[in-house]
């Protein structure tokens, strides 16, 4: 669950992590209440969107006085925020992050995650932030450290000393902010917590001025709390269904529509169609052990987008028997009235059984004999 800079602020804090003191404004009232409240002479406005680039968006505003605190807030509140994050339709920015500016004297990269590869938590690190990672990698990899987290969030004290002494820092706050970090990541249930950039003040303060968290969905369970910060604005209606009906499904500006058991095959069908010269419409993964239920929903999400032109089904029955899927497909293409051109490709369990099942549905449904031949056929049916 992606959750908002403000909230992760406020998580980071709770841990004993500074930030800049700051205020939430969705209205002109609550942005005068926030001048007062801060005593804002000066001040810097952020756009609260789950998605990055609301700079060069336009979604990040300097104000010098009281009086452009309130006019950069009109902008911004309501402002359309579109990019590649947030995909052709855009996110309507509902909510204004502003707090007093930082006279930073440098700024600093620090990230907690998980390595896949090692298998356990690790805290990234660099001297060189205010840039995204990849381009610290790029550029300076000598510039990272790795270094892993405990399960129980607690770093042993010579880890913390070799951060700080790579991070170029002295005393021992640098010390307790990387412990706190770290715990906060662990005990959050986080899959992403970054500091970019972790700014060292002109009066020598370490402070988080900017601030990034993801949390694991499927330990939400164990965090009630956070749980409550989950925010439906930031979802496509298509978005919002998906999550209601159980499905992963993330909208693209393609004229394919994709329907695939697994996230891995997913992946790779959206790679083929691509590579074949088509652009697929959407990531949508019905699940391993996809139900008639769960296709007649993916149907319906495929079909509430105006720009799909044809629709491929890729379906492996491993755990699944391909004649009860195939069962399900003709069942949810007559309920929902499908009318776009079907491509299926059917492999696994009982296939012939299942692809005899589609043959004989007296329906338009065009049956391919691989993911290749399937993906071709899908960017062909477009043509027409």
């Amino acid at each position: 669950m992606y959750i908002h800079e403000y909230q992760a602020k406020a998580l980071l804090q709770r841990y004993g992590v500074p930030i800049q003191p700051f205020a939430l404004a969705t209205n002109e009232d609550e942005v005068n209440r926030a001048i007062r409240e801060l005593d804002l002479n000066e001040a810097v406005l952020k756009v609260q969107i789950h998605a990055g680039g609301r700079g060069k968006a336009g979604g990040v505003k300097f104000a010098k006085n009281p009086e452009e605190i309130v006019r950069y807030a009109e902008l911004l509140i309501g402002l359309k925020i579109t990019n590649a994050q947030t995909g052709p339709a855009g996110v309507v920015a509902e909510k204004l992050l502003i707090s007093s500016p930082v006279s930073i004297a440098k700024e600093f990269y620090l990230a907690a995650t998980i390595d896949r590869t090692r298998g356990e938590p690790i805290i990234i690190a660099s001297p060189e932030g205010g840039m995204e990672i990849e381009e610290i990698a790029a550029k300076s990899p000598e510039k990272i450290l790795r270094i892993p987290i405990g399960l129980n969030g607690a770093m042993r004290h010579y880890q913390l000393l070799r951060l700080s002494k790579f991070m170029g820092w002295e005393g021992e706050q640098g010390i307790e902010l990387m412990a706190n970090f770290a715990r906060a990541f662990i005990e959050s249930d986080c899959s992403l917590l970054e500091i970019n950039p972790l700014a060292l003040t002109e009066d020598g303060r370490l402070m988080a001025v900017d601030a990034k968290c993801n949390i694991d969905d499927n330990a939400l369970f164990r965090q009630p709390a956070i749980a409550q910060w989950y925010d439906p604005s930031q979802l496509t209606s298509s978005e919002a269904k998906a999550k209601e009906f159980h499905l992963a499904y993330v909208g693209l500006d393609g004229e394919i529509g994709c329907m695939v058991n697994g996230a891995g095959l997913a992946m790779a069908t959206m790679d083929i169609i691509q590579h074949y010269g088509g652009k697929p419409a959407n990531f949508l993964d019905v699940g391993g052990s996809a139900s008639l239920e769960q296709v007649s929903h993916g149907f319906k999400l495929i079909m509430g987008d105006p720009g799909i032109k044809s629709i491929f089904v890729n379906i492996f029955g491993g755990i699944m028997d391909c004649q009860v899927l195939a069962e399900g497909i003709v069942h949810a293409t007559k309920e929902d009235q499908v009318k776009l051109p079907l491509i299926v490709r059917l492999e696994g369990t009982n296939v012939e059984k299942g692809k005899e099942v589609l043959q004989n549905s007296g329906l338009n449904i065009i049956l391919a004999d691989s993911m290749d031949d399937g993906a071709r056929k899908a960017i062909e049916a477009c043509q027409f």
